[in-house]
Order: structure tokens, then sequence, then C-alpha cells
């Protein structure tokens, strides 16, 4: 297979750890002063750091030259920011878990603002999330590639380009923040409600979208859940995913552009996602 996506493949990476100062006592002093700008604040952003560095220098290895690393790491800064003032140690995830989600949040929702992605692969996308779309209305159950490459009227070697051609377009959907009105806008992982918190229809609209999101996630062959799981909770690159599947890295990038473009047509068809 000739086609290609971009997806980062650094050989050399080295696995992020916080610095030596322990965690524990820097979360102690910042739970005594949480005060925006103080001295215990600082001090935890400069601990994470480096996992900002890598999050960003991750992705930039994956995109046009025209993109500025630069601007990608101080939205990293923002999502580090708003992950050490919004993180809840009693829901139960870790803090490197959740601040990797929120940085790679608004690092995505920065890639969207400036609309990298060329008008072509948009396009392609859009047609593929109307096939699938097409096709499960008429036959209730997710399409098959032969099915939804005849709906496209492509050979079927075509069709799999096109799911790697896309891949850019597919990239954000998962992480990218709902909203970029604001700066601490939640990302689809977060879309959940706090229990504790009032209920409003926001935070209603929100619960819901994530269960639908999650529920079409059970929906999907076994190899896109897989795919999805590896990639957004277990952070591993595409790379290492096709090691451990024993496939090329192809082949794993057209299995995540099909997983997300049937979450994509699935929240359409059910008017609660943007076309």
């Amino acid at each position: 297979m000739t086609a290609t996506c971009s997806a980062p493949t650094e050989a050399n990476e080295v696995p992020w750890t916080p610095r030596a100062q322990p965690a524990a006592d820097l979360w102690q002093r910042y739970r005594h002063d949480a005060s925006a700008g103080s001295a215990p604040e600082e001090n935890l952003i400069h601990q994470y750091l480096p996992l900002v560095k890598t999050i960003v220098g991750r992705l930039a290895m994956s995109l046009p030259s025209h993109v500025d690393a630069d601007d990608l790491h101080s939205a990293g800064l923002v999502g580090l920011l708003n992950a050490v003032r919004n993180f809840d140690s009693s829901a139960g995830a870790s803090f490197e878990t959740y601040a990797r989600i929120r940085i790679r949040g608004t690092v995505f929702d920065e890639l969207r603002k400036l609309d990298w992605v060329p008008r072509s692969v948009h396009g392609k996308a859009r047609k593929i999330q109307c096939a699938v779309q097409e096709i499960e209305r008429r036959h209730g159950r997710l399409p098959t590639d032969h099915e939804v490459a005849r709906e496209l009227n492509l050979p079927l070697a075509e069709y799999q380009r096109w799911l790697s051609d896309v891949r850019p377009a597919t990239f954000v959907c998962l992480d990218a923040a709902q909203s970029s009105d604001t700066d601490d806008g939640a990302t689809n992982y977060e879309s959940v409600a706090d229990p504790s918190a009032v209920s409003t229809e926001d935070g209603i609209n929100r619960r819901e979208l994530a269960e639908m999101i999650a529920a079409r996630i059970q929906q999907l062959p076994e190899m896109q859940r897989k795919v999805l799981a590896l990639y957004y909770f277990e952070d591993m690159r595409l790379r290492e995913i096709a090691e451990a599947f024993g496939v090329t890295e192809s082949r794993i990038c057209q299995i995540h552009s099909q997983a997300i473009l049937s979450i994509k047509a699935h929240l359409k068809r059910k008017d609660a996602f943007p076309s």
C-alpha cells in the first residue's frame, strides 16, 4: 500500500517522567495555596513542563512546516495550567493522565483554529462520513469496507487510500475542545457533568454526548475499539500499535480513520455533531 498518514514516528523519544522533586509534596503545598500565580502553582507548572514538550514534540513531527510549533507549545501550556487548576484527585485518575488529555485538547483546538487540513481532505472525510451514515440508515448496522467503497463508487484500494488521506481531518475529533470560545473548553473526554455540580442544560447535553460517543464505541468492531483505546487512553503511537498487532502503520491509520468517521456519522445522524 502506497498511502501513508501523518503519524508521529520519532524513534528516540524518551518516555516522559516527572522531575525529581516529589510531586506529592508539590500538590500538598498547592492545596494549601491554590491561588492563581502563587508559588505552589508555578512550581507545579514547572514540574510538568516536560509533559507539554513531549506531547507537542510528538505532534509537531506529523504536521506541515507552516504550523508554528511555538504556537502549539503555548496552547499546551494553557492546557497544563487548566489541568492543574481543575484536577480533582477524588475522581480516581492520575494527574498525568488528566493533564495529557487537557494538553492534547488545547493543542488540537489550536490546530482546528489554524485550519491546517486542506479542503480536499475535509471533502473526502465528509463523503466517507455521509456514505457510512447512508449505509447504516439502510441496513441498521455498521457498514463493511466493501460497502462504503461501493457507495462511493471507488475500488476498495482507492477507498483505503482515502482513509489514509483523511486522517488529518479525523486526528482531532476526540481530543479537540468542544468549543473554542474559552481557554478551558472541555474535551469530549470530559463531557460528563460533575454529579456534585448544579444540574444545567449544558451539563445534560454534555453528558448525553459523552454517553452517545461511549455507546457508539461499544458498537465498533473490536479492532477499532482497541486502536482507539491504545491511541487515546494508553498514549501509544500508531507505529507502536502497528507493531503490537503485526500490521503496517498505514493499516492502523486506516482503522483509526474508520472508527472516528463512524463515530462522527453516528453523532451527525443524531444531530449531536456539526458537519
